[in-house]
């Protein structure tokens, strides 16, 4: 089709040979990611573990040096874990700066570690000169992407990553779902963050529910990524509702919408826990009814509010056959903390 069109242009021409340009642009684009699609799957290792590393709030801001600090956390932590994956929770890049450039340069720093990498977006990052999709969009270019779109339901990046058995077959193990809980809510007298909305959580049920049939009706173990918390994660640790980990220096600002996404976690009894952002002096993870709520750790800079320093990302390391994952803090400075296991550390009898 391409061929057809090109025959019909005049070469001599300037506006031929921007078209040509253009054309071939998105020829290699298509074919890039592909090859990209087909080469990074995700799958358990030989000792049947998966690594994810997960960065949140990195509020990256093109030209400004504070923002190296930013990229410092990224090295630190990346070369001291070498994970399978990598996850940013949003709020990548704000405030001043070119958003485009920012973005880059922050994909840059991961992608030199030749590590997979998936991205949903927060309240912030679409603030700016670039929409939810040209940001997706940039992300796609880069060869270790991961992220991806669901047309015709709410947001921009919903997507699901199937990590595969260790075995070298093409059954999924464990499954990460990533959302994206959009922005602000669009009456301010009834909240100011929006939520995750109801096609978004029709779209997670029909898929586990698909991904439990294929798997003998037995549901596959899961875990979700998105940026806004839900609002169990102030209801549960405000009313001492379960055994908890980290710390906790602010009260979450999470959307005042309870759009139900939780009880459908119940319901589909695949979900073992969530990890979002957005609240920066939050690094806690709270159990909640069989799941773990968990913010990742600030990994951004004083380009914005933070009381928790230094910074650093989350780890989880999930283990293949079985409902359990590992997973702490990894400090830019190299410590680690707030390490324990679910479920066994949050159960009442192991207390």
């Amino acid at each position: 089709c391409i061929m057809k069109m090109l025959n019909n242009i005049n070469s001599n021409s300037m506006k031929a040979k921007g078209m040509l340009r253009k054309l071939m642009t998105v020829l290699l684009l298509i074919t890039f990611c592909c090859v990209s699609a087909q080469t990074n799957k995700l799958r358990f290792d030989s000792n049947k573990q998966f690594k994810i590393v997960q960065f949140t709030d990195l509020h990256y801001v093109n030209g400004d040096n504070r923002s190296q600090l930013i990229l410092d956390n990224i090295h630190a932590v990346l070369k001291a874990e070498k994970p399978e994956l990598v996850v940013l929770t949003g709020d990548i890049v704000t405030g001043g700066g070119d958003r485009r450039i920012g973005l880059r340069e922050v994909l840059e720093a991961i992608s030199s570690h030749k590590v997979p990498f998936a991205v949903t977006f927060g309240n912030h990052d679409s603030e700016g000169n670039m929409t939810r999709l040209e940001l997706l969009a940039e992300a796609q270019t880069f060869p270790y992407n991961l992220s991806g779109t669901t047309k015709g339901i709410t947001g921009v990046t919903n997507y699901i990553l199937p990590v595969l058995s260790s075995d070298g077959g093409n059954k999924p193990a464990a499954l990460l779902y990533v959302f994206d809980s959009n922005t602000y809510y669009f009456d301010k007298e009834i909240s100011e963050y929006d939520n995750i909305h109801f096609d978004q959580i029709a779209w997670y049920r029909e898929n586990s529910m698909r991904y439990t049939k294929e798997n003998n009706n037995v549901p596959v173990p899961a875990i979700a990524f998105f940026h806004i918390p839900l609002p169990e994660y102030n209801y549960a640790i405000a009313n001492k509702q379960g055994y908890w980990s980290g710390t906790r220096k602010e009260w979450g600002g999470e959307s005042l919408i309870n759009s139900g996404l939780f009880s459908s976690f119940l319901d589909m009894k695949d979900m073992m826990a969530t990890f979002v952002g957005h609240d920066h002096d939050n690094d806690y993870a709270i159990y909640f009814h069989g799941i773990l709520l968990t913010y990742g750790r600030f990994s951004g800079c004083n380009t914005t509010y933070n009381n928790l320093k230094p910074n650093g990302g989350r780890v989880i390391i999930l283990s293949e056959g079985v409902r359990k994952f590992r997973t702490y803090v990894r400090l830019r400075t190299g410590e680690v903390i707030n390490d324990v296991e679910y479920p066994d550390y949050f159960l009442p009898q192991k207390k």
